[in-house]
């Protein structure tokens, strides 16, 4: 699943081709991703003038000169495709480590904008979704209300996570891939940012020193901002958008480097695997202990 760096890459490459743009026209090819489309959709959205595109942990949000957000999640596979008009090619936003080229087939909402620039989304298994949500009660509808601050923010920091940590048995993994604690991180970059911290998965969150709470806020943004200048890593189907390929993937300490000598320099350590709620955990032995 796209993780924020590469929801980051696609609000990026979309932003130029939505934001300060009109809806002309909306087209659907089916009435539901994930749930169904909501009632009205295209009659809503047409002729919409979208005034922002900006990301909310692992979501876009268009905001409507109509008062309402146009809210999409990509799901494990969906991924956006610019038309311009005399374009050679259809762009990206992002790009696939192995490439997969588009199916009609999956060609599940169009936009177009008063540039005559058309927007597809694809998405071959449908776990992606979209809403229509009115700007003002965004906070509080269910798929927010719960959410920690963003990872980028400046609500997220060393007191903030203390607290958060404080008097809890479960390990920092867990607990940082609780979006209620933290919105957005994912598997991947938890795993990356705990090596450089040198904080090991499994120990107690409320055991975790002051320091070391520190140290983890900044390799966290760390992490996050580089896997952001790389566009995103690109795993598996995933696509990120204008043909550029993330490469972040190639920068990884520990994820998917099982067996491997880690990274660190002056560590003998191999980087090893467990699994925690149905997810791989790498990390180093040796200097995450």
């Amino acid at each position: 699943m796209p993780e924020l760096p590469e929801v980051e890459t696609v609000r990026r490459g979309l932003a130029p081709v939505f934001a300060g743009r009109r809806l002309t026209a909306v087209r659907l090819n089916r009435p539901d991703l994930r749930f169904p489309l909501p009632d009205g959709f295209v009659q809503r959205l047409s002729g919409a003038r979208v005034e922002t595109l900006e990301r909310r942990a692992k979501y876009l949000l268009a905001s409507l000169d109509r008062g309402d957000t146009l809210v999409m999640h990509l799901g494990m596979s969906g991924r956006f495709e610019i038309d311009r008009p005399a374009a050679g090619a259809a762009e990206r936003p992002g790009g696939f480590r192995t490439r997969v080229e588009a199916d009609a087939k999956h060609a599940h909402v169009i936009f177009e904008t008063d540039e005559a620039v058309r927007v597809t989304y694809y998405d071959p298994r449908r776990f992606g979704f979209m809403g229509l949500i009115e700007t003002k009660a965004l906070g509080q509808h269910a798929w927010f209300k719960a959410m920690g601050p963003e990872p980028l923010g400046p609500d997220f920091n060393a007191a903030y996570l203390n607290a958060a940590f404080a008097g809890r048995r479960q390990g920092p993994k867990t607990l940082l891939l609780d979006q209620r604690i933290v919105a957005g991180l994912g598997n991947i970059y938890v795993c990356e940012a705990l090596h450089r911290a040198r904080i090991p998965p499994l120990a107690p969150a409320g055991g975790v020193s002051r320091a070391n709470i520190a140290a983890l806020t900044g390799a966290v943004r760390a992490v996050l901002t580089e896997a952001i200048a790389a566009g995103g890593s690109t795993l598996k189907d995933y696509a990120a958008a204008d043909g550029a390929l993330g490469y972040f993937q190639h920068a990884f300490r520990v994820y998917s480097r099982e067996g491997q000598p880690c990274l660190r320099p002056g560590c003998r350590g191999t980087v090893a695997r467990i699994v925690q709620g149905g997810r791989s955990t790498f990390f180093c032995p040796v200097c995450q202990r």
